[in-house]
């Protein structure tokens, strides 16, 4: 089952994180970018396939800038359901903390295959190492390319930004990140919590 990994590694008494079940959109493919406060901040790039959400945590989170070549770890399957979670992980468990939407909107492959449906040749590109689609979101829009990294044995990819209309340089995620982001809010109370465990 695919989404093996995801519900192994969770206590659904505990979190309110779906449940892992297949599902898929009635019309066009999905995908979801969340801000995810865990041990370290990072961005979840989720891109809808299979009934499921094919998921890559990226350190720097996502950039519009073509020189960016941002590292993106390809981890479990989510649940097409996940596209919607934002709150809170409660600690101990797997990726405790604060987690909310930063961008969604839709997708398709760059490569127009009259022979594949959309799906199809997103999981051919997937399976060869090199996806290349257009994002249709509220931040970010354009041809991208997610890349694996030859010669490591983890699952390191790139994600990079092609040189399209919507190219933008010295782009910054963080900086497009809402003034009410509760993401935000969760690290500034962690950090003055630490600040003021070492003054005590």
């Amino acid at each position: 089952m695919a989404l093996k990994d995801y519900n192994e590694k969770r206590k659904f008494d505990e979190t309110s994180e779906p449940k892992g079940k297949t599902k898929k959109s009635k019309d066009k493919l999905i995908f979801v970018i969340q801000r995810h406060a865990a041990s370290r901040l990072h961005y979840d790039f989720r891109l809808e396939m299979e009934g499921v959400l094919k998921s890559w945590a990226v350190p720097k989170g996502p950039s519009l800038d073509p020189k960016d070549k941002r590292l993106a770890m390809m981890v479990e399957d989510h649940p097409y359901d996940y596209k919607d979670f934002e709150g809170n992980i409660p600690e101990g468990n797997y990726g405790a903390g604060q987690v909310e939407i930063w961008d969604s909107g839709t997708y398709e492959p760059l490569e127009e295959n009259s022979k594949l449906s959309d799906e199809k040749e997103l999981l051919k590109e997937l399976h060869a190492g090199s996806l290349k689609f257009i994002l249709h979101g509220k931040k970010l829009k354009g041809e991208f390319a997610l890349v694996k990294m030859k010669n490591t044995e983890d699952n390191s990819w790139l994600l990079i930004k092609h040189n399209d209309d919507f190219a933008k340089t010295n782009y910054d995620a963080e900086e497009n990140t809402s003034a009410k982001s509760l993401v935000t809010k969760f690290l500034e109370e962690k950090k003055s919590l630490k600040s003021s465990k070492k003054k005590s």
